[in-house]
């Protein structure tokens, strides 16, 4: 961001990636939405949302206490303290009243947790396994505070994109939007980003792929 973004995070331990990027760029705002993060980890998604977009207010919830109190840090750093809130909680019981989001995003675990290696260090276990929510958690607490014709934008693996789309419209979620990204021309597909509505209608437009990291690509 040409150092219009200043962010506080940990030595060891979970750190973002590129994804929440991606995610941040793809997701769809307008003027005046309340937009909710789950699992906001150092709060990277709603601080870029809330210095590139005309978000009128951004709430991140973290279950884990030292990463929510980077996201309240970084809030402050950048100036964002009384557009940007964050709660430590469960995900799975988010302390917020129904239809309260115009927008939730979410960058969630990406493996099963009985998939893979399980990493040694806490943070980074629960950031990439299914340890304290899974993707189900996730919708169904999605569809409880996004308002009427509210939006979900998520980033998740191309590997698992049937589970998803699936379960999305099992939450009354419909796929709306869909971007893939490639590691290169010759690989096959990484990550999948999908925007959802509740309870939208029908129709799937699906843009152009990202190629490596995108406009960030070296």
């Amino acid at each position: 961001m040409d150092g219009r973004l200043k962010l506080i995070q940990s030595r060891s331990g979970y750190r973002f990636s590129i994804d929440a990027v991606l995610l941040s760029q793809f997701t769809t705002t307008r003027a005046g939405d309340i937009l909710v993060d789950m699992g906001t980890g150092c709060g990277i998604i709603p601080l870029l949302l809330l210095l590139t977009r005309p978000v009128q207010h951004a709430l991140g919830l973290e279950l884990q206490t030292s990463l929510a109190e980077q996201a309240v840090r970084n809030a402050m750093l950048n100036g964002f303290e009384h557009r940007m809130d964050v709660v430590q909680c469960d995900i799975r019981q988010p302390p917020l009243s129904p239809g309260v989001a115009d927008v939730v995003v979410c960058n969630p675990p990406y493996r099963k947790k009985d998939s893979g290696r399980i990493n040694p260090d806490p943070q980074r276990a629960i950031a990439r396994h299914e340890i304290m929510t899974s993707l189900e958690d996730i919708l169904a607490a999605t569809r409880m505070i996004l308002k009427p014709k509210g939006r979900l934008a998520m980033i998740y693996p191309a590997f698992r994109l049937t589970d998803i789309l699936w379960k999305m419209r099992e939450y009354r979620l419909e796929p709306k939007r869909i971007q893939i990204v490639y590691p290169g021309l010759k690989s096959e597909a990484k990550l999948v980003l999908v925007e959802a509505g509740l309870d939208g209608r029908g129709g799937l437009k699906i843009l152009p792929p990202i190629i490596d990291q995108g406009d960030f690509s070296i």
